[in-house]
């Protein structure tokens, strides 16, 4: 629970299982609405043509459940279809055993309306049985039906995908001539809808096997609980040879139309309008509610932004720049004017502030004292013995904010001077030495001395020899 699919759903918990793959209730992130998913259990060729087949089916029609959208992710793929939480006929006969005639005239006109959908699209149903038709939870209102599951379904001129003498489909729900191996075609998907009609009017499974050998004599009495008029239609439904059974779906909705105004009064003991679609699902887990995974934390599936929290520095905490690939991750520069655990002296820049005694002067509501201005010539400073003078080059400078007084930088800060690379404050020393001129270092002086005068010394004898 809590997978999530291609970055897009999350498999939230099973809901059913077929020969092909489980569904799974889940929600889709991108559209914020919960979906069936279908995930394909087993990969091999045959399975997982089957599963392109299903997956590319679309049949827009209110009594077919065909897929809406698929997703692979590494070596598992799924597909997606509207989630129907009322169950199947399966669960609907268990809650109420065999239904009232015209409840199933209902069930068996969306049925048929469906399938007329799907044989105008060429295509074979093959598995047409109760666990595949679906039901909204309509509580007490009109029953509403979904033909689902085409995982076998197949439009007629492909090429088959099962052995030779292999059956597909579900045994018991089986044409005649599906049997024998005969191609599929639409009177096979009819007869299905015969037995499906026979387990809702009698509540339990019909015995294919015996319908067959009691045709065998012509058309069989009307089974106990199936009222005359409507068994003219299943019993031609029920035809072991294909030629004698209704061609097409539509045909076979105009003439139950037909039985539905010839049946009796429902006398039945559960009346059509006491029977009750319920909610098959049930609740959604923990962390999950109507409008979506309801689950709190940043950037996960509760919808939570991706904000990365602050990271402490040694001046307070300042939040990092993006990740990698958005922007540097440096922290930004410590405040120079103190810290919370450091904090500065009161009366210094970024310390306490400390009030003046009232009404002296520079106070707040005091008079106000000008500062003095400086000197024009202010005194030379005074270099230790054995210091030479500033050397020659370009003077130094100090800054000097408007307003402010000399002597003192922005917010209060002392004023800084700055001397060219390699002197030290207001152009004395070098910083390389210790009280000596500039220069070459004396290591180096003296044997350049020396070549000198030895080369001196050569260009004299030179001129004396000539």
């Amino acid at each position: 629970m809590g997978e999530i699919f291609a970055g897009r759903y999350e498999l939230i918990d099973p809901i059913g299982r077929g020969g092909a793959g489980a569904v799974w209730r889940s929600w889709d992130h991108r559209r914020r609405r919960y979906v069936a998913a279908k995930v394909l259990q087993q990969s091999d060729a045959h399975t997982l043509l089957r599963f392109v087949r299903e997956q590319a089916l679309r049949i827009d029609h209110p009594h077919v459940l065909a897929p809406a959208s698929w997703a692979a992710d590494d070596e598992k793929v799924l597909f997606t279809m509207e989630l129907v939480s009322g169950g199947s006929l399966v669960h609907l006969v268990g809650d109420y055993g065999a239904l009232p005639p015209g409840y199933v005239c209902v069930l068996l006109d969306q049925l048929l309306a469906g399938l007329t959908a799907v044989h105008t699209e060429d295509v074979v149903h093959r598995d047409i049985k109760p666990a595949n038709i679906l039901l909204a939870a309509t509580g007490k209102g009109r029953p509403h039906l979904r033909l689902s599951d085409f995982g076998i379904s197949m439009r007629k001129g492909e090429p088959r995908l099962t052995e030779t003498n292999f059956v597909v489909g579900t045994p018991g729900y089986f044409a005649p001539e599906q049997m024998m191996g005969a191609e599929p075609d639409f009177p096979a998907d009819l007869y299905a809808v015969g037995l499906v009609a026979l387990y809702l009017l009698t509540g339990a499974r019909p015995d294919s096997r015996q319908l067959f050998v009691q045709y065998e004599r012509g058309v069989p009495e009307a089974p106990e609980g199936v009222p005359e008029p409507l068994w003219q239609v299943l019993g031609q439904l029920l035809q072991p040879d294909p030629q004698l059974r209704f061609q097409t779906a539509s045909g076979v909705r105009k003439a139950l139309a037909a039985a539905v105004d010839m049946l009796p009064t429902e006398r039945s003991s559960e009346p059509a309008d006491m029977i009750e679609v319920f909610d098959q699902l049930g609740p959604l887990p923990e962390g999950f509610g109507p409008g979506g995974p309801s689950r709190d934390g940043a950037g996960g599936p509760g919808g939570g932004s991706s904000t990365q929290a602050p990271v402490a520095s040694p001046t307070g905490s300042y939040p990092l720049s993006p990740p990698s690939g958005q922007g540097r991750t440096e922290p930004m520069p410590p405040d120079t004017r103190g810290t919370p655990d450091t904090p500065n002296p009161p009366g210094t820049p970024g310390g306490p502030h400390t009030p003046s005694a009232p009404g002296a002067p520079g106070a707040p509501g005091g008079p106000h004292t000008p500062v003095p201005a400086p000197s024009a010539s202010p005194a030379p400073s005074t270099p230790p013995p054995g210091a030479p003078g500033p050397l020659p080059g370009p003077p130094t400078q100090a800054y000097t904010t408007p307003g402010l007084a000399p002597g003192t930088g922005p917010e209060g800060f002392p004023q800084q001077r700055w001397a060219p690379a390699g002197y030290g404050p207001a152009g004395g020393a070098p910083t390389g030495g210790s009280g000596r001129s500039g220069g070459p270092p004396l290591k180096l002086a003296i044997p350049v001395l020396l070549v000198a005068i030895l080369c001196l010394a050569g260009g004299v004898w030179a001129l004396s020899a000539a």
